[in-house]
């Protein structure tokens, strides 16, 4: 199965994520099979490639709950029942 979710990078006190899509039996900073945004929760930034990701989730790949909570900001699950 394919999982949305966050992989975590940056420095000690100062992270960052990357929304990427990954084998759910993979570890959460191993290699992803496509990196889709980028999340840093210290300033509320987010970039996200939003065509990828609604492919993605077309193709049946599963969010995590905060990757699922950020999306939902963004407004793409609306994109995807579109």
């Amino acid at each position: 199965m394919i999982k949305l979710r966050l992989k975590r990078y940056g420095k000690k006190r100062e992270v960052s994520y990357r929304i990427v899509a990954m084998r759910s039996t993979s570890r959460r900073d191993g290699r992803p099979l496509e990196e889709l945004g980028f999340y840093n929760p210290r300033t509320d930034e987010t970039r996200l490639n939003v065509p990828a990701i609604v492919k993605r989730l077309q193709d049946g790949a599963q969010p995590t709950e905060t990757v699922r909570n950020i999306l939902q900001k963004a407004k793409v699950f609306e994109q995807v029942n579109a």
